[in-house]
C-alpha cells in the first residue's frame, strides 16, 4: 500500500482528554468520515497514561499512543505548576514498559509562561525532565513530540544540546528563523485548525513542507477560540497550508501524511 495517499494523519491529538469522555465513538466516527487515517494520542499528566492507553487499545486501528511528561502539571488544586523530576520518575517505569508499544515520547518540552516559569530555577527544572525524555526517546530509538510555548529558541536549543533526533514541534509559536533552526536539524512542525486564526502565516510561508505535519491538538487550537476541536478539523489546517504554499490540497495531504510516517514509522502497525 502506498501509505502517504490513503487519507489525513493527525500527529498530535488529546482524544483521552475528558471533553470527550461521553462521545468519543462519534469522534472517532466522525474522524474517519473526514478521512483521518489515524492520530497520535499525547499524555500530559502520569494520571493521563493508563487512559491514552486504554483508548488506544479501543481504537487500535486508528489511535496510537504517545508518552511523556508535560512542562506543566497541575497541582492538588487544579492550579498549572511546573514540572519538576518527582513527576518524571513517576512514569518512567511505564515508558519503558511499553517502549515497544508507543509511536513517540510525548508530549515533552519547555513552556516559559512567565505564569509558569517565574524563576530560572523552574526553566531549569524543566530542562532537566526535558533532557531525560529526550535520553530515553534516544535509548528506544522513538521520536519526540514537543511543546515549546514562549519558549521556540530555547527549546531548539536545548533539544540541539541534548541530542534529540527525530522531532515533532506541534503548534510552534516562535519565530519563523527559529523554526528554520528545527529544520537545519531535520525537525518537523505541526500545524493546526488555529492557524486561521492565529498571526503564524509567515511560518507556514518559510517552513519547507517537506518539514510539515498536519495536528489538531485536539480538544484545543480549533478553528473557533473556546469551541472543542476534532480531529475531523484536519482539513482546515490541510487547506490552509495549499492556499499558503500555493498547492493543491490532495498534494498537501499526501505529503504531509508521508513526512508523517517517516517521522512516525511504528504508524505503519495502524495503516496496514
Amino acid at each position: 500500500m502506498d501509505f502517504d495517499q490513503e487519507g489525513f494523519i493527525d500527529c498530535h491529538t488529546h482524544l483521552a482528554d475528558s471533553m470527550f469522555e461521553h462521545d468519543i465513538q462519534n469522534v472517532v466516527d466522525n474522524a474517519r468520515r473526514s478521512g483521518v487515517i489515524a492520530a497520535l494520542v499525547c499524555t500530559v499528566t502520569p494520571s493521563d497514561f493508563p487512559l491514552v492507553l486504554r483508548l488506544c487499545d479501543q481504537y487500535p486501528d486508528i489511535l496510537a499512543p504517545c508518552l511523556g511528561i508535560h512542562p506543566v502539571q497541575k497541582d492538588s488544586n487544579g492550579e498549572q505548576r511546573c514540572v519538576t523530576q518527582s513527576d518524571l520518575d513517576e512514569v518512567v517505569a511505564e515508558i519503558e514498559k511499553y517502549a515497544d508499544k508507543i509511536c513517540a515520547i510525548g508530549e515533552v518540552g519547555l513552556d516559559f509562561q512567565p505564569r509558569i516559569t517565574p524563576e530560572t530555577s523552574l526553566k531549569d527544572s524543566q530542562r532537566s525532565v526535558l533532557k531525560a525524555q529526550v535520553d530515553l526517546a534516544n535509548k528506544h530509538n522513538l521520536p519526540l513530540n514537543v511543546h515549546s510555548r514562549s519558549a521556540g529558541k530555547p527549546t531548539i536549543t536545548a533539544l540541539k544540546e541534548f541530542g534529540a533526533r527525530n522531532v515533532l514541534l506541534h503548534a510552534f509559536d516562535g519565530r519563523p528563523s527559529t523554526a528554520m533552526e528545527g529544520v537545519k536539524e531535520g525537525y518537523f512542525f505541526s500545524i493546526p485548525p488555529s492557524i486561521v486564526r492565529s498571526e503564524q502565516m509567515k511560518l507556514v510561508k518559510q517552513l519547507p513542507i517537506e518539514n510539515m505535519v498536519l495536528e489538531t491538538d485536539c480538544p484545543g487550537l480549533g478553528p473557533v477560540k473556546g469551541e472543542r476541536n476534532e480531529p475531523s478539523n484536519i482539513q482546515i489546517s490541510c487547506d490552509y497550508i495549499a492556499k499558503v504554499k500555493n498547492l493543491p490540497p490532495q498534494e498537501v495531504k499526501k505529503i504531509t501524511s508521508r513526512n508523517a510516517i517517516s517521522l512516525f514509522p511504528r504508524l505503519k502497525r495502524i495503516l496496514k
